[in-house]
């Protein structure tokens, strides 16, 4: 059975990392890439990382203050890299 406590170290970088998704998304809708492309790409990276998630919180739990840290600065990074890209378009 699965125990959210776990999960409670990650807390941050699922949130985070939803809100990054939605500028992801954005981002290629702006691109005018097609909505079921995007869609189905989405759908399939959320899979990976849900099974990713869900099987490697074990392993990683001894991690995660490293992982909260380098996966908090790829959010920004990647978030503000969408922004400046989006800023070029409008």
């Amino acid at each position: 059975m699965v125990n959210l406590k776990d999960y409670a170290p990650f807390t941050g970088l699922l949130v985070f990392g939803n809100i990054e998704n939605l500028i992801l998304a954005s981002q290629g809708a702006v691109a005018r890439v097609d909505p079921f492309v995007l869609c189905t790409l989405s759908v399939i990276l959320v899979i990976i990382w849900l099974l990713l998630g869900t099987y490697g919180t074990k392993v990683a739990i001894k991690y995660a203050d490293y992982i909260e840290i380098i996966g908090g600065l790829a959010i920004i990074i990647l978030g503000l890299q969408s922004m400046l890209e989006a800023m070029k378009i409008i």
